[in-house]
């Protein structure tokens, strides 16, 4: 390591351009040391690293608001505000966040993990900023992806920015879209002209001129001005209102910081267009590479992923079932949102890009356009993590299940999903899904039942929605011999009886948790049910269940609040049936990041804990 280099970050804001450059790859390679151990966000934090060194010197990140969307691009900002060391713990238990955290530091703005927020929290930073007369002393500085302008909600933030007219600085982090050389050189030139101090001060005074002269003089003067908008990509932002400087090079640190400080001298919304190459610095990783963008534990010399030995993964089997149908039915179609690799639906986009779509991040528009294909007689897959569906609630709730249409929401990442943490786990939506009208929810609990879900699910004639976990099922039918029966509605799964009058109750992916927590309790003869279906609930079964079982242990990847056992419990409550029941589903409170085994250990869910505390209440009743 370089031992200058915290002398380097200390004094950001006095080194020369070649002090600055060194800075940014000191930073690259500490990002590669860590991540190439631990995995994490890659290429898109290389490409940001230049950016994000130039706002620091430019900037003050204890007073100026840096705001990062979705923030997994911040790992130069960690190493730049005291966290070198600490880095070492990146998305492990207990270690830093892979995400901006406040709690982690007084530099992070905002928590940030979902995308295209980052405009609005700009937007609220600067009324702040004027409530406390704190102009000039304050700025708002925002950097957003791409990737994230396909979100309505940044549309929104810009409409109001653009009348308002707050200060705020927009970095555009552009590591996608092309431009051609032609013309991205023309609109350098003319995005510099329009935005330098003395284009902005001829144009105040311009526009105090005309205020005082008739219509038509007017309209010829601003003629010319828009002629020349007309041809730089930043005409968008300048028709709302927010000056547009670039498109600049995003790994110039000269141009970058020249043009910060100009925006920041304008005291009004502005946007800096740079361009930038994902996975600067680390050839392997250079360009648009979509399995470089999260990447796990990697061999830094050679770019090959460690890769672990284990069961298929749950995205894997139902990625390659709905491909099946697909193939044996003309009206399955599909949507994804920004994430067709990751839910696997890319592979379903590649021979049916007629039929399977990925519409970016806009997961309101994916729900409600399915809407329309199922009223014209598809049958539509909204293939979205759990964490992700949140964000689409009132048009499943309006679009979708008001009119009941069969559309099916394969939830992926359903549960604790490791090192992303508190704003990825997959653990609310059988609580936000439950309440809604019209809506049944079920879950399988291995490979088997996961195939047989989604074709159950194809035949359903109303919204239906099902879950399944990060990676591969706990259980393994293989090693089982269970009864893997067909899915019917609210039918339940009885797996094992006993002689006792304890039960585990499984639900989705807890069955596996369930089956491996009784084997730990071979003396007690523990009956184990897969519930399942949520809701509607198999009212029969669990009656028949409630004779003689009187102690019921639940497990389910889910909160306790509105989940699996709080469902069971109204339904017990309903028909006068007082049961002993404990659920190990999560509490009141968003679970930290770290690797799934050791987040579950902690929260004491392991087998091996629930073993030891289940033994410990049995033995006392």
């Amino acid at each position: 390591m370089d031992k200058n280099i915290f002398n380097y970050i200390n004094n950001i804001k006095n080194l020369s351009i070649p002090e600055l450059e060194h800075v940014s790859e000191a930073i690259r390679r500490r990002i590669l040391e860590i991540v190439s151990k631990n995995g994490g966000h890659l290429s898109s934090t290389l490409g940001a690293t230049d950016l994000i060194v130039a706002m620091h010197h430019v900037f003050d990140s204890k007073k100026d608001p840096f705001i990062f969307d979705v923030s997994h691009q911040a790992y130069a900002h960690k190493l730049l505000t005291g966290r070198w060391n600490e880095f070492e713990s990146l998305r492990q238990w207990g270690g830093l966040a892979g995400y901006t955290k406040p709690q982690e530091s007084e530099h992070d703005y905002y928590v940030s993990g979902h995308s295209s927020t980052s405009i609005s929290l700009a937007v609220g930073s600067a009324k702040a900023i004027r409530l406390k007369d704190e102009d000039g002393l304050r700025v708002p500085v925002a950097l957003i992806g791409d990737g994230s302008m396909s979100a309505g909600m940044v549309y929104e933030a810009l409409n109001e920015l653009g009348d308002i007219k707050y200060p705020v600085i927009i970095i555009l982090n552009d590591n996608e879209m092309s431009i051609s050389k032609p013309i991205g050189a023309i609109s350098r030139i003319l995005s510099r002209a329009l935005a330098s101090r003395f284009y902005q001060k001829i144009k105040r005074k311009t526009e105090d001129f005309l205020t005082h002269l008739p219509d038509s003089a007017t309209y010829l003067a601003k003629r010319l001005e828009e002629s020349f908008r007309l041809i730089t990509p930043g005409l968008m932002f300048e028709e709302m209102g927010i000056d547009y400087i670039g498109p600049i090079d995003g790994h110039d640190l000269a141009s970058i910081i020249e043009n910060l400080q100009l925006a920041k001298s304008l005291a009004r919304p502005v946007v800096i267009h740079a361009q930038t190459l994902k996975g600067k610095g680390y050839g392997y990783s250079e360009g648009y590479l979509e399995h470089w963008h999260g990447v796990p534990p990697f061999d830094i010399n050679t770019g090959q992923i460690i890769k672990k030995s284990g069961k298929k993964s749950a995205t894997d089997i139902f990625a390659d079932e709905l491909l099946k149908l697909a193939k044996e039915r003309k009206d399955i179609v599909g949507v994804t949102a920004a994430m067709p690799s990751g839910t696997g639906l890319s592979k379903l986009i590649d021979e049916f890009p007629d039929r399977f779509w990925d519409v970016a991040i806009a997961e309101q528009h994916a729900v409600t356009s399915m809407g329309s294909l199922a009223k014209e007689g598809f049958k539509p897959f909204c293939v979205i993590y759990s964490t992700f569906l949140q964000r689409a609630y009132d048009q499943i709730i309006h679009d979708i299940c008001l009119m009941n249409l069969p559309v099916v929401f394969a939830i992926d990442r359903g549960g604790i999903v490791g090192e992303d943490g508190e704003t990825h786990q997959g653990v609310f939506d059988l609580s936000y899904l439950s309440p809604i009208p019209n809506m049944t929810i079920f879950a399988p609990r291995d490979e088997v039942s996961l195939r047989d879900a989604i074709r159950f699910s194809a035949d359903f004639p109303t919204p239906i929605a099902f879950r399944y976990p990060r990676g591969s099922f706990i259980l393994d039918n293989l090693k089982h011999n269970f009864v893997n029966k067909k899915f019917e509605l609210a039918k339940a799964n009885f797996l094992k009886d006993s002689n006792s009058n304890v039960i585990f109750v499984g639900y989705g992916n807890g069955v596996g948790r369930a089956v491996q927590t009784a084997n730990l309790l071979p003396e007690f003869d523990i009956a184990i049910l897969d519930l399942r279906f949520l809701k509607p609930l198999d009212s029969e079964q669990l009656l028949n269940l409630s004779q003689k079982y009187k102690k019921w242990f639940i497990f389910s990847d889910s909160t306790k609040i509105g989940g699996v056992a709080s469902n069971i419990l109204e339904f017990f409550n309903k028909n006068d049936i007082c049961i002993k029941l404990e659920s190990f589903e999560y509490g009141d409170e968003f679970i930290s990041h770290g690797k799934t085994q050791d987040v579950e250990n902690n929260l004491g869910l392991s087998p091996e804990k629930l073993s030891i505390y289940i033994r410990s209440k049995i033995e006392r009743i």
